[in-house]
């Protein structure tokens, strides 16, 4: 059957796309609107939507396996989880500073104004690790600077395979990295790798007025690539059959030293490598995962200038649907339009292709 070209989201008010999530067999679109989980058909048709998710949600990806969409979720009491609170006209603060991934039974989608909550249709998992790393310290040139790794949280999340060949999928999720051009130790992208094969049994509903602590007490293994700083870390995190690689979409960082690309593609081929991470004054050692070498490469670091920050979804013969942005106050805010492109991957500068 022949993909849509492009499909509309419809248009979901102050908060913008954070993440797309595809279907195949059921030919079902699922978007992150920050405070909400909109379900749509091929034809742009609301099936339905969980709202009342008073945090961020972010990236988001569907397993094929368990038929689940899984998101990541951050509960912050700075400038984004206030601003995000604002505008679902609520006042004051979260409970507390918490980072989940959040699972969704979606079978159950099947009405507009579902609640998080109440509807059985939500559960979440703790991630310990991100918030000892967020509320944690480092050492760096010689001074305390808060938020280990320049932790602001998570954000772009993977279903896939494990670094250097593995026949289990695992669940990849990323932090999202304060942009500071004044420390070296956030030159790195940080991916925390999970077994989540049991998860949604493990999961409890989440009251988000006394949010639980319910998950692992550490990842599977914790991975680093070097990209130099961006704003906000990894946006969208997909992984990709076609080339074996995990393509890494995010807001361009402003380091001069750095090509500042806005994607970058890990090789899924290469274990990671033991190193010692440039930046620490500790001499810190952390699991290192390779980019593979498109672009041009300045600095050490190879990438694409493509913006697919708001949603990507991988079909894993060379076609992807992205996310492209749009807003129209006049016709209800904001909006995403999913859109079919091929990657050309023939040269060493790759490029995605509209269809």
């Amino acid at each position: 059957m022949e993909l849509q070209k492009t499909i509309f989201s419809g248009y979901w008010g102050k908060n913008h796309c954070q993440g797309i999530a595809y279907d195949e067999k059921n030919k079902y679109v699922y978007y992150s609107f920050t405070t909400k989980l909109v379900k749509t058909d091929t034809s742009g048709k609301v099936i339905g939507t969980v709202e009342n998710i008073t945090g961020h949600l972010g990236c988001i990806s569907f397993d094929k396996k368990d038929g689940k969409v899984y998101a990541s979720l951050e509960y912050k009491n700075d400038a984004i989880g206030k601003g995000i609170l604002a505008s679902l006209g609520i006042t004051g603060e979260n409970a507390d500073d918490a980072f989940y991934i959040a699972i969704f039974d979606v079978e159950k989608i099947d009405r507009v104004g579902l609640d998080a909550e109440k509807d059985g249709i939500m559960r979440a998992i703790y991630l310990k690790t991100v918030v000892d790393d967020y509320k944690g310290q480092v050492t760096v040139n010689g001074k305390t600077a808060d938020h280990v790794h320049g932790c602001s949280g998570i954000d772009g999340l993977a279903i896939g395979p494990d670094f250097g060949g593995s026949d289990n999928n695992y669940l990849h999720v990323c932090y999202g990295v304060y942009n500071d051009v004044n420390r070296d130790d956030n030159d790195y992208q940080v991916v925390l790798q999970y077994d989540h094969s049991s998860w949604w049994n493990e999961a409890k509903p989440l009251n988000q007025r006394a949010m639980h602590r319910v998950g692992p007490a550490q990842p599977r293994n914790k991975y680093f690539f070097f990209t130099g700083n961006t704003n906000w870390g990894v946006q969208n995190f997909e992984y990709d059959a076609y080339t074996n690689a995990y393509f890494a979409f995010v807001y361009t960082g402003y380091k001069p030293q750095y090509p500042n690309y806005s994607t970058f593609v890990v090789d899924a081929s290469v274990s990671a490598k033991e190193s010692q991470l440039t930046g620490y004054d500790d001499g810190t050692i952390g699991k290192v995962l390779t980019l593979k070498k498109v672009g041009v490469e300045k600095s050490g670091v190879n990438g694409i200038f493509f913006d697919g920050s708001t949603g990507a979804y991988s079909f894993g013969d060379g076609k992807f649907y992205i996310s492209k942005h749009g807003y129209d106050e006049q016709k209800g805010g904001n909006y995403t339009t999913v859109t079919l492109y091929e990657l050309n991957n023939s040269k060493d500068v790759w490029e995605f292709i509209e269809k």
